[in-house]
Order: C-alpha cells, then structure tokens, then sequence
C-alpha cells in the first residue's frame, strides 16, 4: 500500500468541506441511502449537531478547519481497512487519517451495512 506524500495530506487539508458533500450525497443516494443518514454517520464520528455540519458546508471549511474543529468519537480506532489505495490504520498524517476514516463509514453506508455495524455500536 502507498504512503501519503505531504503533497497529499495538503491537498487533503485545502479541499473545501462544502465542495466534497454533494459527492458523498451522491454517492449514497444512488444505493438508496439517505442524507439524514449521511448526517448520522458524520454526527458520529466528529461529535458535530446537524447545525455545526451546516455551518462549515455554509462557511466553506477546509478539511483541515472541519477536523480541527471535531470531537473526534472514541470508537474511530476501530474503523480499519482501505479507501482510495490507502490503508487507514497506516496514515500518518491525523487530518488524512480522520478524513479516510469518515469516508470509510461512507463507503460503508453506500455498500448497504446496517448502521449498526457502521457507528460500531
């Protein structure tokens, strides 16, 4: 599996919040998934209400400012495997890390897992 590069990471770090949540809701919706539900898992692992989300899509946050800002959920350790070519447990870099992670349980959600089985509960 390939490393990040702090190319990457800065890349990861500059996209806009606002820009990259309609392809998540894309995403989901074409499986029939809802954005209630991609607001739950979101709400999940950074510890953000409905209302936060809303604000860094309306303020134009960066990954970077969107992640500094969260709360990170406890369980988050637990979401393992591979996104976009990388394995998550083996970035370095928190802010790619966390950003892999939340996108793992997207990815998770878009595959149909039970939400249970994607908040780890």
């Amino acid at each position: 599996m390939p490393t990040t590069t702090p190319e990457h990471d800065k890349r990861i770090a500059e996209m806009v919040f606002a820009d990259i949540y309609p392809l998540y809701l894309n995403k989901i919706e074409k499986k029939g998934r809802t954005e209630d539900e991609l607001r739950e898992v979101m709400r999940w692992i950074t510890g953000y209400t409905d209302k936060q989300l809303q604000k860094h899509i309306d303020d134009g946050s960066t990954f970077e400012t969107f992640f500094k800002k969260a709360k990170l959920h406890p369980k988050a350790d637990e979401i393992k495997g591979v996104v976009c070519g990388y394995r998550i447990e083996d970035i370095e870099t928190p802010l790619t890390r966390d950003c892999r992670r939340m996108e793992k349980l997207i990815e998770e959600l878009a595959r149909g897992r039970k939400m249970e089985k994607i908040l780890r509960a």
